[in-house]
């Protein structure tokens, strides 16, 4: 019976796509489209609007929200102080859970969130302006999520 040869080694390759398929997502940094890409990849370019996006490092964890100039969902690493809306160029300003706090409107009881110690805030719906801090301490709440 014939012995089978061994096959030559095959030099290995530059990125091989998992076996799996796996993929990701993220946002074009561009047009703000859902991305996917292959696990492995570092950056990733857009076909609509040919905008190349870096990928974050394997690890990274990223945080949502949503723009104050034009309502559009960004990403970006958790951490991060603000964040710059690549469509309207609006900065946004990321807040962590442990940096937010809440109050009952002072006129029309609305929950409201703001900045962790500011010392006021005006409620979007009966533009009533709420002291808060030390001398309302029984009304803020320090909101952790």
């Amino acid at each position: 019976m014939p012995v089978p040869l061994a096959p030559y080694p095959t030099p290995p390759a530059p990125y091989s796509s998992p076996a799996n398929g796996a993929q990701s997502q993220l946002v074009c940094s561009g047009c703000q489209n859902l991305l996917l890409y292959p696990v492995g990849a570092t950056s990733v370019c857009c076909a609509v609007c040919n905008a190349v996006t870096a990928v974050p490092l394997p690890g990274t964890e990223m945080a949502q929200l949503v723009c104050g100039g034009c309502h559009t969902l960004l990403m970006y690493i958790r951490g991060a102080t603000s964040v710059q809306c690549s469509c309207c160029h609006t900065v946004n300003l990321a807040l962590e859970a442990n940096q937010v706090a809440q109050v009952n409107c002072g006129n029309c009881r609305m929950l409201l969130m703001y900045q962790y110690g500011a010392r006021s805030v005006k409620c979007t719906v009966c533009n009533f302006v709420t002291t808060v801090g030390a001398s309302t301490s029984t009304t803020e709440q320090k909101f952790n999520s």
